[in-house]
């Protein structure tokens, strides 16, 4: 497929792919809730000639094209959205809630983007089946936000129903102009541990602290050790965040409660380090509450845990090739590993196939441009996960959807051979 025969034919599917995108938008669902979701992707697929099957994973959606011998491509879409309250001020933005806890609900994160763009891709490629020869695997999968979704599918038996892919394809939106391209090989997005604790005390009236042991001051001295750990037990050529994000205690002013909890969020980007920074949390954890003189031990219970995303040099450099001769090489850059994580790369280390995993650009060139001149662009330009996170439409969506077809023709066979 020529690059004019593929701009040609997303331009007869651009505007519907623009009216799908602002109906993705403006529905979210949060993970293993995206009933509306997947039914639209469900019927979409369907109408494009796909074999579709439903409630993979609870709520995801795969759909298989075969198409000759030759090799199998997964191309994989998450799909979830988050609980934010979107201040866009777009016309199309949510005003969505979550039906069972009444929490607003937004696509911060892009997953509509990567939606509606592996159906554009689909249906492309359903329409150029002369020019490839094998199998595309197309996953919509549920629940990426917390890491759940794609362990979901894999142990509902996903390889032994759909089969084993050569490959395993994907991309994000990123804050990054529009145009712009970034891969990086090998550890490409961090491993995350996500924990609460539970530092318990003994509560008292605020007059008297004497008789209680304070969990304010337990929880308080424990977050400023926290910061320790990353500046004095990683080495300077290692890489680790240490956050905590949540700290809760208390009701009244005058009440010393007799439990606090924090929320923290650790990344990393190799099993030793990931070893050492948990290992050091928990030491710090456990050492304030003794110090504290608390009578009982922290609790510290999993929220999720993300794998380090891991892309294989030889896969990044053969679809480099193929991505740089489309968009041109110096509209792809190197990101360096990026902090954020994901589970996408579950369907590779259970497939054994090599994963290629990049990032596209979303945000208005000249915005960018002049946010950088400025010195501003981490305050100017929305990130995922802010509830000011607005992807310029087009033409995301055009190279969304080129990238995934490029990519997926690169692995594919020629039907000539």
């Amino acid at each position: 497929m020529t690059t004019a025969d593929l701009d040609t034919d997303i331009a007869t599917i651009r505007d519907a792919l623009i009216d799908l995108y602002k109906d993705l938008h403006a529905h979210p669902e949060l993970g293993f809730a995206e009933h509306r979701t997947s039914a639209e992707i469900a019927r979409r697929a369907t109408t494009l000639g796909y074999n579709v099957v439903s409630g993979v994973g609870r709520t995801g959606v795969v759909a298989t094209l075969s198409n000759g011998p030759g090799p199998t491509v997964l191309l994989r879409a998450d799909m979830d959205a988050l609980p934010v309250r979107e201040q866009t001020g777009l016309p199309y933005a949510s005003t969505a809630t979550d039906p069972e806890s009444g929490s607003p609900v937004m696509h911060a994160c892009g997953h509509d983007v990567h939606v509606t763009c592996l159906l554009g891709a689909l249906e492309i490629l359903a329409r150029a089946r002369s020019t490839w020869s094998g199998t595309l695997i197309a996953v919509f999968q549920p629940n990426e936000e917390l890491g759940a979704g794609a362990q979901a599918m894999v142990d509902d038996n996903f390889f032994e129903r759909f089969g084993t892919p050569d490959v395993v394809l994907g991309q994000h939106v990123m804050p990054l102009p529009v145009g712009m391209l970034a891969m990086h090989p090998g550890a490409a997005m961090a491993s995350t541990d996500a924990w609460k604790v539970t530092l318990y005390g003994r509560g008292s009236h605020g007059s008297q602290p004497e008789r209680a042991i304070d969990p304010v001051v337990m929880a308080a001295a424990t977050v400023l050790r926290l910061q320790t750990v990353v500046s004095r037990e990683i080495g300077g050529g290692d890489t680790a965040v240490v956050t905590v994000g949540s700290m809760r205690a208390g009701t009244q002013n005058n009440i010393i409660p007799d439990q606090a909890e924090l929320q923290l969020n650790i990344r990393t980007y190799t099993p030793e380090v990931r070893e050492r920074v948990l290992t050091a949390v928990r030491r710090i954890i456990q050492a304030e509450a003794t110090a504290s003189g608390a009578q009982r031990d922290p609790d510290i219970e999993v929220i999720d845990t993300f794998p380090i995303t891991t892309n294989d040099p030889g896969a990044v450099d053969r679809t480099l090739e193929a991505l740089g001769a489309r968009f041109g090489a110096h509209n792809i850059i190197d990101p360096g590993p990026v902090t954020g994580s994901e589970d996408v790369g579950i369907f590779a280390t259970a497939s054994g196939a090599p994963l290629c995993y990049w990032f596209i650009g979303g945000t208005d060139p000249a915005t960018f441009a002049a946010a950088q001149e400025k010195g501003t662009t981490a305050q100017d330009i929305p990130s995922n996960h802010s509830p000011h996170f607005a992807p310029v439409i087009e033409p995301t969506l055009d190279i969304g959807v080129a990238a995934l077809i490029t990519a997926a023709l690169t692995w594919l066979g020629d039907p000539a051979s």
